[in-house]
């Protein structure tokens, strides 16, 4: 017997305020008491620097809005012009900074996982000229090793939790990290991408699956973009059509811009 929609919607509205009871929701940044669960008390949401237009056409590095022109959906900043990056687009959700920092690290280094479907549909508004029809959602993945000490992949929750918002298919295992990298914190620029070369490869048994379609790389941070260059380099020789990016943040590269 099929439930009807408004007894169905009963049911999940007493079911949370149920969850409500027993865990009462906290703010997904302070842990300070908010109204609903996957939600920003004030004063944290207020301290977050949301990305949006006018951005580097490429990367989406924002760009200062006193420079906004007609033309500012084609401008690419500096960085981008001297050395075009392998993936298509990159879009995030927030400037990474001290605004967000801590969120960001519960969420990757202390199991604070239940922020990941929140933050799954902040990244499909930022994504939404990405998230085509036929887009496969792949996670940037981690080396086995890093994977068994940390017991989840960040990266590959968000692409769940943004599959879901956006109705797309996620291959959390279409990349393989078969070569254990150093921390990329510890590397200039030239270092980050030296320190990748070589190190992804996709799955064969998923090759054909890519050949074709366009992908989208979900990750936490952007930061100089070696990591997400390199997959999407691997992607691309496997035969996938275009290759964009989607994070959480990026860190701000300082370039400067122009047309």
């Amino acid at each position: 017997m099929s439930i009807k929609p408004s007894l169905s919607r009963f049911l999940a509205g007493m079911g949370r305020a149920a969850l409500d009871a027993i865990l009462p929701p906290r703010c997904l940044s302070c842990a300070g008491t908010v109204d609903r669960q996957g939600t920003l008390c004030l004063s944290c949401w207020s301290g977050l620097t949301f990305i949006s237009p006018p951005h580097c056409a490429c990367c989406g590095e924002p760009f200062d809005i006193t420079l906004a022109v007609d033309a500012a959906d084609t401008l690419l900043c500096a960085t981008c012009i001297g050395q075009p990056p392998a993936y298509g687009r990159a879009r995030s959700v927030l400037t990474y900074d001290d605004g967000c920092r801590g969120m960001i690290l519960g969420f990757k280094h202390a199991d604070q996982t239940y922020a990941a479907s929140a933050f799954g549909a902040w990244l499909a508004r930022a994504g939404a000229e990405l998230l085509v029809p036929e887009t496969i959602l792949a996670p940037v993945p981690l080396h086995r090793w890093k994977l068994f000490a940390r017991r989840y992949n960040q990266a590959a929750l968000l692409a769940h939790a943004v599959g879901r918002h956006a109705g797309l298919a996620v291959f959390p295992s279409l990349l393989v990290r078969h070569r254990r990298t150093t921390p990329q914190g510890g590397h200039s620029r030239t270092g980050r991408r030296r320190n990748v070369r070589g190190a992804f490869h996709v799955r064969p048994r998923l090759v054909e699956r890519v050949r074709g379609k366009p992908v989208v790389l979900i990750d936490d941070v952007l930061t100089t973009g070696a990591t997400v260059s390199e997959c999407a380099r691997v992607l691309l020789r496997a035969g996938a059509s275009r290759v964009d990016v989607l994070t959480l943040a990026r860190v701000p590269n300082g370039g400067i811009w122009r047309n």
